[in-house]
């Protein structure tokens, strides 16, 4: 019997997660990417002889799916995870506080680093405590929690303004890239539940030790291509649509058939390559887009003493040291992750750059005294699609009424963030729905023709 035929639209992580699944049950694949390489919204720049990242892309221990993806790429070693959750937490002046959990089964293990959170005041971390303990007693299959804004529910559990915004914002911003106040609870209640407090060790952050190129889209393109697979880099699809037999996949100047297709493209794209009633256009539209600014600062000597660390009270985020990772030899290089960045996109480079640098300062005075040898920003405008309240009754399910044909990306109906992680998930649930379907046997090129 031949082979399952199937054709993977997008080349990003979802798309690879696929394409491997695929193979490895035996299917003929052929993945298309529009692009010159794989890795979709995780790629790597080429800058003074050096590797730079477009954005600061990091996995918790919870990222089951990814970090098994790496281990099927062979690079799950690139990928350092801290041994137990430990964030250096700057605020302005110099002031730093160490967010570390304990040994303690969950949610105990969070306990002292909450009471001991010292940016915020006495009752404010007693007040923290009091909505974690609600946090636990909601139901995460409650469809009205995708109504409600997560701050205004936290605002409604004692929360003030500076906890939302030092406390709350830390991990609800990296991970939704909404800020509390315009997330869907539902939202921001699976990621405080999933990736913090329902495991002790779930929030225990990796980096990678490698540039985003080495970690994910070079070495997928060895493998694919070692398995069988046919990736046809820089090859735009047109459309997907229902043939006599199967589903055919329009190109510029060809079509071809297959069993199956799974469209791993981003939301934004996805209508103008399914078939009507899919998903359309007011769908994508409603989910809409949150963008996403990283600022990469080359100094010439040592600023930021750990590897990373996050801002509080500051208009920065998130900081991370690149230095070896991008292959920096003098110096250091920090990349600055902003999350929800929407404001930022219309600002000029130099000027992001001058105020980044003015605000690293105010949280490491020993930069004042460090030379700024480069200044760089990468912009991702449609990073991901927005967490709002009522998000999740417009995100798609991998399986669709037209048979043979899945959907997969970080927007689909997988309840995650849109993360690396609810890419991957998303992917391998895709193939699996595709391989589990009736064989339909694809009409070849001639019998189209005859």
């Amino acid at each position: 019997m031949t082979a399952l035929r199937v054709a993977v639209v997008g080349g990003g992580l979802a798309g690879i997660a696929a394409a491997l699944e695929c193979v490895d049950a035996g299917a003929d694949v052929v993945l298309y990417e529009s692009r010159p390489r794989l890795g979709g919204a995780t790629f790597s720049l080429e800058r003074d002889d050096f590797a730079l990242d477009n954005g600061q892309h990091v996995a918790l221990r919870c990222c089951t799916a990814y970090r098994a993806l790496l281990a099927k790429l062979g690079t799950d070693s690139l990928l350092d995870v801290q041994p137990r959750l430990d964030i250096p937490v700057l605020a302005e002046r110099g002031r730093r506080v160490r967010f570390a959990r304990t040994g303690l089964p969950a949610p105990l293990h969070l306990t002292r680093a909450l009471l001991g959170y010292s940016h915020l005041s006495l009752r404010e971390r007693l007040a923290s405590v009091r909505a974690v303990r609600a946090l636990l007693a909601l139901d995460l299959d409650d469809p009205q929690l995708d109504d409600v804004s997560f701050g205004a529910w936290l605002r409604s559990h004692g929360q003030s303004e500076r906890a939302l915004d030092r406390l709350w914002n830390l991990i609800a911003l990296p991970t939704l890239n909404l800020p509390a106040e315009e997330a869907s609870l539902a939202a921001g209640a699976f990621v405080f539940r999933t990736g913090v407090l329902d495991a002790s060790d779930a929030a225990d952050i990796g980096v990678p030790r490698v540039p985003l190129r080495e970690l994910h889209g070079d070495p997928a393109l060895a493998i694919l291509r070692a398995r069988g697979a046919h990736v046809s880099l820089r090859t735009k699809v047109e459309r997907i649509r229902p043939g006599a037999n199967g589903l055919e996949v329009d190109l510029r100047d060809a079509t071809e058939h297959f069993d199956g297709v799974i469209c791993a493209v981003p939301h934004q794209a996805a209508p103008a390559l399914l078939p009507p009633g899919i998903f359309d256009r007011a769908a994508a539209d409603a989910l809409g887009t949150s963008a996403i600014v990283n600022v990469h600062l080359h100094y010439d000597r040592r600023v930021l003493d750990a590897p990373f660390a996050a801002a509080v009270g500051s208009p920065l985020q998130w900081l991370f040291d690149r230095t070896e990772a991008s292959g920096v030899d003098r110096g250091q290089l920090v990349s600055i992750s902003l999350s929800g960045a929407d404001a930022l996109l219309p600002l000029a480079q130099d000027e992001i750059v001058a105020s980044s640098t003015a605000a690293l300062v105010r949280l490491l005075p020993q930069a004042a005294s460090a030379e700024l040898l480069a200044g760089a920003v990468t912009r991702e405008p449609a990073a991901t699609f927005r967490a709002a309240p009522g998000s999740a009754k417009l995100r798609p399910p991998t399986h669709t009424t037209l048979p043979g044909l899945a959907l997969a990306g970080a927007w689909t109906a997988t309840r995650w963030p849109a993360t690396m992680e609810g890419a991957v998930r998303s992917g391998v649930e895709a193939a699996r729905d595709v391989m589990s379907q009736p064989r339909v046997r694809p009409r070849r090129r001639e019998e189209a023709a005859a």
